[in-house]
């Protein structure tokens, strides 16, 4: 159906180009360091929430200077697979195009001749991308015609998970750490003991500055369910993707279940908030910088920025990692790091207006030198390099922790433009943050587990594609249901529509998919 919609409504979307918006980029000179005219392209960032501009900063005005390369962005501004599906239908992809590795449209791209073969562009115009793209990663996406379509950012092999390179996993469970020491820093890794946790902390503060406390926090609720209620409390609760050799089905484990159950008790004492079902990340990235949630299973790196802002004005408030959701045995968290997937990945459009810029862009972006400037900034002007590691200027690391978005807008650095960003490599040389950013990342290493293996990628409408997204629609048509189910005897009514509508769905379909995925991925890994 969203499909078929992205087609009745391309033609309003393709004159207006609405739900796309542009980023606009600083005047630059027309001169690049290799002596050729500026190019102006435009790059299309797959997420609503991506607002960072190109132009009048220290690093992006940097990378124009050394590529000839200028950037508008676009981003969508309201649904992103309307966006997309419109863009790709009307063959108006931009110059070059990011979106997340498990979106449908990559394939889509990709077969309908829509990318060029980045290694035909390397072999044409850039034996330098040879240099800097890493083999592993290339291997895992060479497609069956030979050929590699796109790169990802932030790809872990499974080899790089080495206690020497502290891998960590962005997935943590948050308190507000004056809230949770003022309580005794209670134990809330049972269902009993985060019960009365939350319930202590909205009874003993019950406002932050007039507002509503919220005692437990979330990621936003999609079509796809809420990343916090779902697979990051089966993550914590350590539930397996395999059994016997074959993908399982996490989602009716009893363990998660019976921390549902909690939950649901939770949502009844009314200490869930309507606020989670409905907040988007706008709204909750404003309270989180107020200190309005008590806890949070959250990604640290989504509110990073936040944390800095509370830092900066009521440093009390600020967040810590500590140890969430167990399961019954006490086992430890099972906390997926990045995989060989990477995050996003990035294309080069057939409409691109100049194709051997845009690969020494790419390559330029992927070496050590652009790394660098992406999470650093201009040597000499914002860091120096001592013993191996960066050290930041003084002015440089002052604006960073007193006012982000202005360090952002005046230097645009620490992965402002993270398309290609590679995190193994900057954590050779990059500097140490703040000791209560530092903390949420340390505290994962001892969780951290490669699950690369469990990434399925279905073929567009293939039946386990079509299962897949009943299955998802299922789940999150339910999921606020049973968090907000008034009796347990109502959500143990609800768990058995669950699970029966999830069966009739086609479970068995997708898991055998995801099966034969998962053992595919183990034999290409060298996994056992």
């Amino acid at each position: 159906m969203k499909r078929l919609l992205s087609l009745i409504l391309l033609p309003a979307l393709l004159l207006s180009l609405a739900g796309c918006r542009s980023h606009p980029a600083e005047p630059v000179s027309e001169a690049s360091s290799e002596g050729s005219q500026t190019v102006n392209m435009e790059w299309y960032i797959n997420f609503s929430w991506y607002n960072t501009v190109w132009g009048g900063n220290t690093v992006s005005d940097a990378i124009t200077e050394k590529t000839g390369v200028n950037i508008r962005f676009r981003s969508p501004d309201g649904s992103e697979s309307v966006t997309l599906d419109a863009l790709i239908a009307g063959d108006n992809l931009p110059d070059l195009v990011t979106l997340g590795w498990w979106e449908p449209q990559l394939n889509e791209i990709t077969n309908a001749g829509m990318a060029y073969a980045l290694n035909e562009l390397a072999d044409e115009y850039d034996p330098y991308f040879w240099q800097v793209a890493k083999p592993e990663i290339l291997n895992w996406y060479t497609r069956e015609d030979g050929n590699v379509y796109c790169y990802p950012n932030s790809a872990y092999a499974p080899g790089d998970y080495t206690e020497e390179n502290h891998v960590a996993s962005n997935q943590t469970f948050l308190v507000r750490k004056d809230i949770y020491e003022a309580l005794g820093c209670p134990d809330m890794t049972t269902p009993e003991g985060f019960y009365e946790a939350v319930r202590a902390a909205a009874e003993q503060f019950p406002s932050v500055d007039g507002e509503p406390l919220i005692p437990v926090g979330a990621h936003e609720f999609t079509e796809r369910g809420c990343d916090s209620f779902d697979i990051f409390l089966q993550n914590f609760l350590a539930i397996p993707n395999e059994k016997d050799g074959k993908r399982y089905d996490r989602y009716t484990d009893p363990e998660y279940k019976r921390w549902l159950l909690m939950f649901r008790q939770l949502g009844e004492d009314g200490l869930l908030r309507s606020d989670i079902f409905i907040d988007k990340r706008t709204q909750m990235e404003e309270k989180i910088a107020q200190g309005r949630y008590f806890c949070m299973l959250y990604q640290y790196t989504d509110m990073a920025e936040q944390q800095r802002a509370l830092l900066a004005s009521t440093p009390e408030r600020a967040y810590i990692a500590v140890d969430g959701p167990r399961n019954a045995a006490g086992d430890p968290h099972a906390l997926p790091g990045t995989s060989i997937n990477g995050w996003t990945v990035t294309l080069i459009s057939k409409n691109c207006a100049d194709p051997e810029k845009a690969i020494k862009l790419m390559s330029f972006l992927m070496s050590e030198e652009g790394q660098k400037l992406i999470m650093l900034g201009v040597e000499g002007e914002n860091y120096t390099m001592q013993d191996g590691k960066a050290v930041l200027t003084e002015q440089t690391k002052a604006l960073l922790e007193s006012d982000y978005p202005a360090y952002v807008r005046e230097i645009g650095a620490n992965d402002s433009y993270w398309m290609l960003q590679d995190n193994l490599m900057q954590s050779k040389w990059k500097p140490e943050d703040t000791q209560e950013l530092l903390q949420m990342e340390q505290w994962t290493y001892p969780y951290v587990v490669y699950t690369g293996q469990y990434d399925a990628d279905f073929e567009l409408d293939s039946p386990a594609d079509q299962a897949k997204k009943r299955i998802d629609a299922i789940h999150s048509q339910f999921l606020p249901r049973l968090l907000l189910a008034s009796t347990e005897e109502e959500f143990e009514t609800l768990w058995r529509q669950y699970v029966s509508q999830r069966k009739a769905a086609g479970l068995d379909v997708m898991l055998e998919e995801s099966t034969r995925q998962m053992l595919a991925a183990k034999e290409k890994l060298g996994l056992s």
